[in-house]
């Protein structure tokens, strides 16, 4: 994981693409009703969209990419729409799998298994090993993945290691994190207008930046990326240190 000393952290401007993009997919639901289509038909237009997301954001030499697909709270979800967005996810993987891995991209989930279809973690596995090779970008599924209980499993792998607690520090817990290896993300995104984190990589995004649209998931395109992207290079970045010119004002 990328290390960058506090002065120098404070000082960069975030002039080129983002290294890590993560990204809330909001608005699936919502996105069908406008359409009096079934909730369903707007996860299956959503996860339809991820292959366009992914193409632009290798496009954008973009290396992490992460996508929140399902969380530990949607669970509370009727049983029906849980049980047909994990077909559709299932699915997803049937198809694009081989040609995600065609294409570089290296597959990793992040999340609990033990809620998962038995089929479900046979298809996850067998993408996360087809593309483990892969270095072009890193497309990490955040599925049944909630960002509190990520935390709760890296204390409880710390403590399983038999760590001194005095030892403990970010690092150590970072380095049990689901995202562990990656950086932290540069830029969040969120889609349906809403401005809140919903449980997700609420350790990794302690300094990331904002970005988010009215529009739903499944018309969130190209230029959409590409937009927020921009927005993102024109923002000073200190890691909660003064700017350069805000610490020239002061000597």
């Amino acid at each position: 994981m990328e290390t960058i000393p506090a002065v120098a952290r404070a000082q960069r401007l975030a002039t080129s693409a983002p290294s890590h993009i993560a990204i809330i997919m909001d608005g699936n639901g919502r996105w069908a009703q406008q359409r009096g289509l079934p909730r369903l038909a707007g996860h299956r237009a959503g996860t339809e969209n991820i292959r366009r997301i992914v193409t632009e954001c290798v496009e954008q030499q973009v290396r992490y990419l992460t996508l929140y697909a399902f969380s530990t709270e949607n669970w509370n979800r009727p049983v029906y729409e849980v049980a047909g967005l994990m077909r559709i996810l299932g699915e997803f993987l049937d198809h694009e799998t081989r040609k995600l891995h065609e294409q570089g991209v290296q597959i990793r989930h992040l999340g609990r298994t033990d809620r998962l279809a038995e089929t479900l973690r046979r298809k996850i596995q067998q993408a996360i090993e087809l593309t483990a090779g892969n270095s072009r970008l890193t497309l990490a599924v955040a599925l049944n993945y909630g960002g509190r209980a990520d935390i709760v499993d890296a204390v409880r792998a710390l403590i399983a290691q038999g760590i001194d607690p005095a030892l403990i520090d970010e690092q150590r817990i970072a380095d049990q994190l689901a995202t562990r290896g990656m950086p932290d993300p540069d830029l969040i995104i969120r889609t349906s207008g809403e401005w809140r984190l919903s449980n997700f990589l609420i350790w990794q995004a302690a300094y990331s930046e904002y970005w988010t649209t009215r529009d739903y998931w499944p018309d969130f395109g190209a230029e959409h990326l590409r937009e927020a992207i921009r927005a993102y290079g024109q923002r000073e970045r200190r890691f909660g240190a003064l700017s350069p010119v805000d610490t020239r004002r002061l000597s």
